[in-house]
């Protein structure tokens, strides 16, 4: 059943390889630049498209499913490939966009936790009366 979803995911990869190494030659950077990031968004849109045009069969489902299972390690995997000295070779601007882009995420993990929890909180006080917990039961 896996099987099936690897061609899926090897095609999205070829792509999105040759169009990250393409990306990185137009910008005159000798590396593949977001390749596995298109791949990725490649997949998914690939298995939407097939899933409403129903010429997805229920085996390669299983075998996208499981490859979604798979994701970070895949990713992880993919990015090892990339050239992490050239990065920091190319000085401390590198590293500086590396850190804040992980401080900036860190930062919107709490905001974008609350904007969850206000709308699970207000069907909640809903259902059991509002915000005086009274129910008009009949």
């Amino acid at each position: 059943m896996v099987i099936y979803g690897v061609s899926l995911l090897a095609l999205c990869m070829l792509t999105g390889a040759f169009i990250g190494d393409l990306l990185g030659s137009i910008l005159g950077i000798e590396a593949n630049v977001g390749g596995v990031g298109i791949a990725m968004l490649i997949l998914v849109l690939a298995v939407d498209h097939l899933k409403k045009k129903k010429k997805l069969t229920v085996k390669s489902q299983e075998g996208v499913a499981f490859w979604s299972a798979m994701y970070i390690p895949i990713v992880i995997a993919m990015a090892a490939q990339q050239n992490v000295f050239g990065a920091i070779d190319g000085g401390p601007l590198a590293i500086l966009a590396g850190v804040a882009a992980v401080f900036v995420s860190w930062a919107l993990v709490p905001l974008l936790s609350k904007i969850g929890k206000e709308k699970q909180n207000t069907i909640g006080d809903e259902l059991i009366g509002g915000s005086d917990h009274v129910r008009d039961a009949k």
